[in-house]
Order: C-alpha cells, then structure tokens, then sequence
C-alpha cells in the first residue's frame, strides 16, 4: 500500500466516524500503472475495441488524460460492453458487462483508494471481495461456529439479483457517511449510471452497480455492511436470547442460532428490512434448518433425516463420532463437482490434438485450482475420485486422436512418466484449518 494510503487507513481508523474530503489526488499514474498490470492479458475488450496491449502501450498519453479529467471532473466513464456466457448447471446464459480497459484501470485504483478506508469499517462476519480474506476462511469460521458454540439452527439464505438491484440514492448515501470529496462522489455517480452498450443500443443504468467493473464488488459490500452487517450485530444480535452468528460472502451468507424462536424472529425482520433497502430474498436458496451438535437426536426423534446445506460450493453436513466427538464437515457439492468435470472434459476433448505437454499443462493448471479451493479437510475421498474420472478420461482422449491411436494402459503409464497428472492432496490438515477460522473471526 502507498504511503498515503496508509495513512488515509490509519486515520479512517483512529476516526471510525471521520469524512474524508481529499481522496482524488490518491488516484496516481503509479496507482494506475499496477491496476494496469493486475488485468489479464487476454481480457475482453470494452466499447473502445482496445485491447491491454494498446493500452499499455499508450499508457503515459491516457494515464494523463485521465488524471487531468478526474481532477477536473469531467471524467464519463464508457459504457460497458454487454456478453453472454453459460449460466452453470443450466441451459440459460447469463449477461455481464466488460468496461474498457482504461475505465477498468480508473475502478480498480479508486476502489483501492476506498478499500483502505473502508477496510476499517468492515465487520469480521464479511469475507468476500476483501484483501487477505477468502471463502475458506469463511467455510473455516463457519465449522468453528456450530460445531464450538450451541448452535441448533442454520439460516442459509442468498440474495435475490443482488448486484442488479442496489438503489443508488441508498448506495450514495452509504457512501456519504465517509466520502466528502466531489470528485470521487462523481466517479461513482457516473459508474452508477454510465449503462450497457448492446448491439449498438444504450441502456441507461437506474439501479444496480457496474456490471464486469472492479468498483461493484466493493460498492456492493459497503451497501451490505449499512444493510445488513451493522444491522445484525448492533440491533438484532443485542435483542436475542441466545447465540447467533452472520457468516456473509458477498449476497450469500448464513446466520447460526441457538434458539428457534431467535432464529424464526429474525428471518420475519429480515424480510422488512430487505423491503426497506429495495433487496429481496432467492426463495429456491433460503431456507431455515435445524442443524447442529443438537440437530441428530431431534431428527432420529422425528423420524427424519438431519439436514445439510450447500455454502460457498460445499454440501454442509455434521458428523458425530461414537466417542461423542461432534465435528461439521465440508465437501464439494455434488452439482459443482459434475460441472467441473464436464467443463475439463470439454476443454480436453478441444485439445485432444495439441502436444502431450500442451494437454498436461492444460489439465494441471485446471486441476491445481479446483485442489486449491477444495483441497481441504473431510474432502480427500472426493478429490480422489475426481482425480480417477480424470486419468481414465484422458486416457480415452488420446486413444480417440486417430482410428489406429488406442491408448492401452501400459502405454499410458508411459505417457504418464514423461507429463504427470497432478494428484489431488489437503491443502489445509484440521489444525491449520481451524486456526484459520479462529483467527479470522477475531
């Protein structure tokens, strides 16, 4: 973090209610240098059709313009370039936006001038979108949570069209409680508002936040943090009469109560304070369960089967041990697993042609990432039979790149010699993982 930076984030907390009224100047060439380097090189091109080689490649002639815009205020952000892709696990796509590359440079320079602000302000229950913060490390506080405390019920719930229902006038009156500096307020008026481009058609914005744009994330957790955390841990959690707990990742989060009656109290409040803010509720992906230490006698009483949940690409479940250990395990939820599955095998069959190297490199780098993120305590059974599909599968790749091509197992053992297929392994062992949770949850 630059100098300034870091003293606007000590200020910001040592005046937990202070206004800051001179941010812009903040916004640098050299601010603008390292949001330039942290866009891939193959991103989408916006409306302008230039691309992050040009950009680079122009970068003293626009970086200046653009300073001198944002001082003067005359700065318009592009509108963003409208796409489809597939929606995952169904035969719908789903639009999102590609600002241009400059424009993406500017959000991601003034959302890192504001995170230093806002960081401070943000509660320990918010994890996603954040520096230094993960969904693991919300999985983590999560299993620490009801597996430690006395939690009885598990309130899972997901936001409703989240990123494109955000009232702006609420949004800039969030925004207001720290930011005094017009020029940054314009900024982000004119993101608000600067719309989609589509087929040559211009749809102006009036709600929502940027779609593809590095601002939305954190514009989003700011109107949550008004919305939703500050509202539970000072005015709902005070009011109830046992223990509750907000675990939120963006518009997906999750409340843990003791009691029932806590619980059904606060999803009736919930709904109104929803209403309030313009936001609404996923109905297929909410729901109250009974869950917990305490969950399996009530369920075996009533003949039913105790629940799980899916959090963040994990089906949630409780484990009990016959030494009366209780432990709460996450693993990948079936559906995630299948399109992950589905999607390497696609991308395979693509390059059944390429080089044997080509193809390994293409399926590690795949592989690495999906045990990164699930490579985690309780989930190694999975990992490994995902590992076996995969072998097998490559397998009857290479066999299928010529009538004559097949691939027996003896060969195949040779292949693998030379361009080994990475083997799934735990990232995280319990210990580690635990101590992640607790020490993100302080």
């Amino acid at each position: 973090m630059q100098n300034g930076l870091m003293r606007v984030a000590e200020k910001a907390k040592r005046e937990p209610n202070g206004n800051f009224n001179n941010l812009a100047h903040h916004i640098t060439a050299n601010l603008l240098g390292e949001s330039l380097k942290q866009i891939p090189s193959g991103s989408g091109k916006g409306v302008d059709g230039q691309s992050k080689q040009e950009a680079v490649a122009n970068f003293a002639e626009w970086s200046a313009e653009s300073l001198t815009a944002i001082h003067r205020r005359s700065y318009r952000p592009p509108p963003v370039r409208r796409v489809y892709i597939p929606k995952p696990g169904k035969d719908e796509l789903r639009p999102i936006g590609v600002p241009t590359i400059i424009d993406r440079c500017i959000q991601r320079s003034t959302a890192k001038v504001l995170e230093s602000i806002w960081e401070q302000d943000f509660l320990p229950c918010s994890y996603g979108g954040r520096p230094n913060r993960s969904a693991l490390q919300a999985i983590s506080t999560m299993q620490r949570v009801i597996a430690e405390g006395k939690i009885s019920w598990v309130y899972e719930a997901d936001l409703k069209n989240f990123f494109g229902s955000l009232d702006h006038s609420w949004l800039m009156k969030f925004v207001r409680h720290r930011i005094s500096d017009e020029r940054i307020l314009l900024l982000i008026t004119r993101w608000l508002k600067a719309g989609v481009m589509e087929d040559g058609v211009l749809a102006v914005s009036t709600i929502g936040t940027p779609q593809g744009g590095s601002i939305s994330v954190l514009l989003s957790n700011i109107y949550l943090h008004y919305t939703l955390d500050l509202w539970f841990e000072k005015i709902v959690k005070p009011c109830l009469e046992g223990e509750a707990y907000l675990i939120r990742y963006l518009d997906d989060f999750i409340v843990c109560f003791q009691f029932h009656r806590d619980a059904v109290r606060f999803q009736k409040a919930l709904q109104g304070r929803l209403d309030k803010f313009k936001l609404s509720l996923e109905p297929s992906k909410t729901k109250l369960m009974e869950f917990g230490k305490f969950a399996k006698p009530d369920c075996v009483r009533k003949g039913v089967k105790p629940p799980s949940f899916v959090f963040l690409g994990f089906r949630v479940y409780g484990l009990h041990f016959p030494w009366g250990y209780y432990a709460v395990a996450s693993v990948v939820d079936g559906k995630r697993r299948c399109r992950f599955i589905d999607k390497l095998k696609e991308s395979m069959r693509s390059m059944r042609h390429c080089s044997l190297k080509v193809q390994a490199d293409n399926i590690n780098r795949k592989l690495q990432g999906y045990y990164n993120y699930f490579g985690i305590p309780f989930n190694s059974k999975r990992l490994r039979s995902l590992y076996n599909v995969i072998m097998e599968y490559w397998r009857l790749v290479l066999s299928s790149r010529s009538q004559s091509g097949f691939v027996d197992w003896k060969k195949y053992r040779k292949i693998l010699a030379n361009y080994p297929i990475k083997r799934p392994r735990i990232l995280f062992n319990r210990e580690e993982f635990r101590a992640m949770g607790l020490k993100t949850s302080q």
